[in-house]
């Protein structure tokens, strides 16, 4: 079945893929609604979820800032995994047109990936809520590990560009997105539940237009009765895909 995958992934005209949280368990970091997931228990009395609410966030950025130093702002002790690395090549390689991601964590973009649509945005940039100076990660961080929030020159609170509870998506990402979906023959979805909606409605959107679906999860999905692929196991799947990638660029090379 994982043969017939592969080929088809080569033989597609427009292959996309959509990330979610459990591919970057791979690399150690937690993912948000499994049985051990970021929002399985409450941080320090709060409950995550609404941590990362815009209208706490407004209220009191402390509680953000403190709970994010080890979920966004350490970002250098994780490194890109199998899968990061695979789609990456896959990018590069022009097999795979389209990488969209729900994942903050900036791992696709140090794998290599060329090009990553960040539906839920980024803690690359941040910006000031009062003057809207934007101010890059690097800065950022080392304010943050210090226990400290980030204040702009003109004294306003900094906030990462990451898409909170009760913000809407950048609509150019969304759109973008959603083009992509629509366009391809070929959709992947790898690591995610499927419940976060819009982005969950991206594979939607792609079966809609006749696409062939391939899901990589652990948990079932919506949409397991839809697609023409179902696997379980992210790191046994690219590890196939990587050897054979590696195997068809020493066979050109003969």
């Amino acid at each position: 079945m994982l043969d017939k995958f592969y080929d088809a992934l080569l033989a597609a005209k427009h292959a996309v893929c959509f990330t979610g949280a459990g591919v970057s368990t791979l690399s150690g970091i937690k993912d948000f609604r499994s049985p051990d997931g970021v929002y399985s228990k409450p941080w320090q009395g709060y409950n995550v979820e609404d941590i990362l609410s815009l209208s706490f966030f407004r209220r009191d950025p402390s509680i953000f800032y403190a709970w994010a130093r080890d979920f966004c702002y350490c970002l250098d002790r994780f490194e890109p995994n199998i899968v990061h690395k695979t789609l990456a090549e896959l990018q590069k390689r022009g097999i795979l047109k389209s990488l969209i991601t729900q994942n903050i964590d900036l791992l696709h973009t140090r794998a290599g990936s060329p090009d990553v649509i960040e539906v839920h945005g980024s803690p690359a940039k941040h910006h000031c809520l009062k003057c809207h100076k934007v101010t890059l990660y690097d800065e950022i961080a080392p304010i943050v590990m210090r226990g400290e929030v980030p204040k702009c020159s003109c004294g306003g609170v900094i906030k990462p560009d990451i898409i909170f509870y009760e913000e809407q998506l950048i609509p150019d990402d969304l759109n973008r997105a959603f083009d992509e979906a629509q366009k391809s023959d070929l959709f992947i979805v790898l690591g995610s539940s499927l419940t976060v909606q819009p982005a969950a409605s991206l594979p939607l959107a792609a079966l809609q237009r006749g696409a062939k679906i391939c899901i990589v999860n652990a948990q079932p999905t919506m949409l397991d009765n839809f697609c023409s692929w179902k696997f379980n196991d992210l790191k046994e799947v690219f590890e196939s895909i990587s050897h054979k990638l590696e195997q068809k660029t020493d066979d050109s090379s003969i």
